[in-house]
């Protein structure tokens, strides 16, 4: 009774008392009762009866108080009772009652004391049978938990039990089923525990649950936490967890006693002396490094995944590394700067361009200071550096490829040039972009072994499929006026349109207008012996140092500007004009120097410049050519069309017919003898009077020195001068430029927004015709109105201002007409522009240089604009498929 009433005082003063699960002292002497859990733990098997029977003799002392304890617990009190795991796998085998009750009734913290005191006798006096009877027992007890989930006595009394008890007890039972490995099991899975995610559950309380160690009172204590990270506590247990050997320490029958693994430890009493040695264990420091491990894997990722960064860093910084030598590479071809140089050892005082800017950038980029590279992978030995210009140009070509491929259609130019020993074809492409433009882009150079139409019309076929344009719509091809290239049976023309019928054949314009000059020049004597000696003039001073110091000399004298005479050449157009234009503006110092020079040479040339018609020439060509001249420019334009071309060229000639008059010719002779008068020139005739040659001892088979037309006449310079090389030149003008058919010149033409010919559909139907399109009368009707009103607002100057204002849905098919107009090219000036970045590219330093590099930096020189738009990352990627490298280059793919 005074035990009683101690309790009682305790439990008014509103200490929640709970049963203990291991009543330790500090002797080392344990209680029987955990003595025997213990023994059964460790062994894993169930006591056998005579173990049974000794336990409950010693035992028979403390059932009474263990009875006592549940009496006064608290009504709704939050106190936990020991948990046993006594059972295994059958509960018949129980050693004593007292464990059976505590074990069935560990967490009924509300039953009432009389229940307890049924199910404590009918235990008693099942406990014999249970131990002779094994399968008896255990049906008895399934019995017994029968009973207690319906509510009823044990012993087959029913009485009223609340709805939450059956519930718990219900609960409680199933509990019981399981085995014991399996209970230990279920308890890791406790809720209000940490998990991976959350990581130890560390709750913190202002007052923890009090348990009775003897005649002290202790609770878990929220300090402990600072010293031991691994620590958890569980509301629910009122326990101590150790998070890592709960979650990652091996799962097998001796770690599983671990307390603090398993069970949940509640000896606060011990606790810090437990948890120190705890620590020490091999086991904890495994668990302890498994969570190291874990939470570095959900930082990092596993080792593959940190592998594959390490892997993606390095791969990072080598490309970092490449972008730098792709930029020197894009450079020095832009600008046409040779790579290599004559040494490039270690040593060298120069290595090439190439390795002096690498250098160069190293000074001021702290990447390449930071960096340093394998020595078998620095990527700038020449192979490197022709696989990255080879990397480059392929870049540049799939851009323009890509645009072709758009486009949907394309028109081709082609050109051929002696490079040294060697003939080269240029091949250039025409077509409309996405943006509305008329490009024309340098698509490749190739080697011709054999010069006849055959080779260059294969070479020519072979580029295309290499770029994957020959299922593509080829409108039109140009070249220049040789036979090989126009031949109209066996010529290129003729064997290209054989697999591309649609491809009609224009004669470049640029080349039909430089071939005007040339006939003019060859049709008429007195012209072709002019720009012979101008010619021979320029060859006096330039070829001479101390001849071109003495024309600079008298120029300075006679305060004239410092302007150089121009050289005669067969493939610059419009040179003829700067020849003419430089001998006027330095006549007379020309004519001072070459007396003072008085070498026979230097008489000779002067008796010729005096020469009145000579300086008619000068005057005559200087006034027809400047005609000329707009037109030679006018179509290198890359944005010209047919129709312009044609108009330009009919409002040349009839400019040429209006200067065919007296009136001009007068005005001509006028301004030659002003020009004699300023220079001291008497204006002789151009043909004196020759000695009559004697002949009588001789048989004459031909004519010798017959006497010609006296030129100092202005009717005369008119009649065999001026009107022969004015209606040369306006008969070549008009028979020329006309390689296109009649019907498709006047369909392109009434494309032209200017001609009265606009949108005829007559005239359209034969370019739709020829091109298979099919025009729809409707499209071309509604066109009318909708392009008279553009046309009021001066919205459409030529046929590119129409195709940008004709929208694709509303007039598909005249759109797609208008577009196959502007591809139609005019002039091969793309290729002759190719023809001179090779000249630059290919010099005698060069010469040592392969087809293969010379083509990939032809495409970056002439496609600067191309060049810098490139992202080098592209480069690298295409540089690190050509072959198998050392290390990876491409950046792996996200998954």
């Amino acid at each position: 009774m005074e035990g009683e009433e101690s309790v009682g005082e305790m439990s008014e003063a509103g200490i929640e008392l709970e049963a203990e699960e291991d009543m330790e002292s500090n002797d080392s002497d344990e209680t029987l009762e955990g003595t025997c859990i213990e023994t059964a733990n460790e062994q894993g098997e169930p006591m056998n009866t005579q173990e049974a029977d000794t336990c409950t003799a010693e035992m028979s002392d403390r059932e009474e108080s263990a009875v006592q304890q549940y009496r006064f617990l608290p009504a709704g009190g939050s106190g936990t009772v020991g948990k046993r795991q006594v059972l295994k796998k059958n509960p018949a085998t129980a050693p004593s009652i007292d464990l059976v009750i505590i074990h069935y009734y560990e967490e009924l913290k509300l039953m009432r004391f009389e229940d307890m005191q049924k199910i404590t006798t009918f235990f008693k006096k099942q406990t014999d049978t249970a131990n002779q009877e094994e399968t008896g027992g255990s049906r008895e007890i399934s019995r017994i938990k029968v009973a207690v989930s319906e509510g009823q006595d044990p012993g087959g009394t029913p009485h009223s039990q609340s709805n939450d008890q059956i519930v718990r007890l219900r609960g409680e039972n199933e509990t019981a089923e399981r085995t014991g490995d399996d209970i230990g099991k279920a308890r890791k899975d406790t809720e209000d525990l940490g998990d991976l995610e959350t990581g130890p559950k560390q709750v913190k309380l202002a007052q923890y649950p009090m348990s009775y160690f003897k005649f002290q009172m202790r609770a878990f204590n929220s300090k402990w936490y600072d010293s031991f990270v691994w620590l958890e506590y569980s509301v629910e247990k009122d326990a101590a967890f150790c998070y890592c050997c709960r979650l990652f320490g091996k799962q097998h029958t001796r770690i599983n006693s671990d307390k603090l693994q398993n069970q949940g430890y509640k000896n606060w009493k011990k606790a810090l002396s437990s948890f120190r040695e705890h620590e020490k264990t091999t086991v904890h420091g495994a668990s302890m490094a498994s969570w190291r491990g874990f939470k570095s894997t959900k930082e990092h990722g596993d080792i593959c995944m940190q592998l594959h960064s390490a892997s993606l860093n390095e791969i990072q910084e080598r490309r970092e590394y490449l972008r730098r030598i792709v930029a020197i590479t894009g450079f020095l071809a832009k600008q046409d700067i040779p790579f290599r140089g004559h040494s490039e050892k270690e040593g060298s005082a120069n290595q090439g361009n190439f390795f002096e800017c690498f250098k160069l950038l190293s000074q001021f980029d702290p990447f390449l200071q930071n960096y340093s590279a394998a020595s078998n992978s620095t990527y700038l030995s020449p192979i490197s550096q022709n696989e990255f210009i080879r990397s480059f140009a392929e870049e540049v070509t799939e851009e323009i490829r890509k645009e072709i491929k758009l486009s949907g259609m394309y028109a081709v130019m082609a050109d051929e040039a002696r490079d040294g020993k060697t003939e080269q074809l240029a091949v250039c492409v025409r077509y409309v972009n996405l943006d509305g433009n008329v490009v024309e882009r340098f698509l490749g150079l190739q080697e011709l072994k054999v010069f006849n139409a055959k080779t260059i019309t294969s070479t020519i076929e072979a580029l295309l499929d290499a770029n994957e344009l020959g299922n593509l719509t080829c409108v039109a091809q140009t070249y220049d006026g040789a036979s090989v290239m126009s031949g109209t049976s066996g010529g290129v023309q003729a064997l290209f349109r054989a697999n591309h019928p649609e491809a009609i054949y224009i004669h470049c314009y640029a080349h039909e207008l430089n071939f005007v000059l040339c006939y003019t020049c060859r049709a008429v004597q007195e012209a072709a012996d002019f720009f012979d000696c101008l010619e021979c003039v320029y060859t006096f001073f330039n070829t001479s140092l101390i001849n071109h110091e003495k024309l600079i000399a008298v120029q300075k004298q006679l305060g004239l500007p410092g302007h150089e005479l121009a050289q005669l050449s067969r493939t610059r157009w419009a040179c003829q004009l700067a020849s003419v234009t430089a001998m006027l503006e330095n006549y007379s110092a020309v004519l001072t120097c070459l007396k003072e020079i008085g070498t026979p040479v230097a008489v000779g040339l002067r008796m010729k410049l005096c020469k009145f018609s000579v300086v008619y020439m000068m005057v005559m060509f200087e006034c027809l050519l400047s005609i000329t001249e707009g037109l030679h420019k006018y179509l290198q334009r890359v944005s010209l069309d047919l129709a312009e071309a044609v108009m330009y060229k009919e409002a040349v000639c009839d400019t040429l017919k209006a200067k065919r008059s007296d009136e001009m010719a007068q005005s001509l002779y006028n301004k030659a003898k002003t020009i004699c008068q300023a220079n001291g020139s008497d204006g002789q005739s151009s043909f004196p009077r020759r000695k009559q040659k004697r002949m009588k001892e001789f048989a004459v088979e031909s004519t010798c020195g017959a006497a010609g037309t006296d030129l100092g006449s202005s009717d005369n310079l008119k009649r065999h001068l001026y009107f022969p090389c004015v209606d040369r030149m306006i008969s070549e003008l008009s028979q020329r430029f006309s390689s296109v058919g009649d019907s498709i010149l006047k369909g392109v033409q009434a494309c032209h927004p200017s001609l009265i010919t606009f949108l005829s559909q007559d005239l359209l139907n034969d370019v739709a015709l020829h091109y298979n399109l099919e025009l729809r009368a409707e499209e071309i009707y509604v066109a009318k109105h909708y392009l008279a009103k553009k046309n009021e607002e001066g919205s459409m100057p030529d046929i590119l201002s129409v195709h940008r204002l004709l929208d694709c849905d509303m007039f598909p098919s005249l759109k797609k007409l208008f577009q196959i107009v502007l591809t139609l090219p005019v002039s091969s000036c793309t290729c002759e522009r190719s023809f001179s970045a090779l000249r630059r590219l290919h010099t005698w330093l060069r010469r040592t240089m392969g087809q293969d590099r010379l083509y990939n930096l032809a495409v970056l020189s002439i496609e600067k604009e191309s060049v810098n738009s490139i992202e080098p990352g592209r480069v690298i990627d295409r540089f690190a498929t050509l072959k198998s490298r050392r290390h990876t280059l491409i950046i792996p793919p996200k998954k």
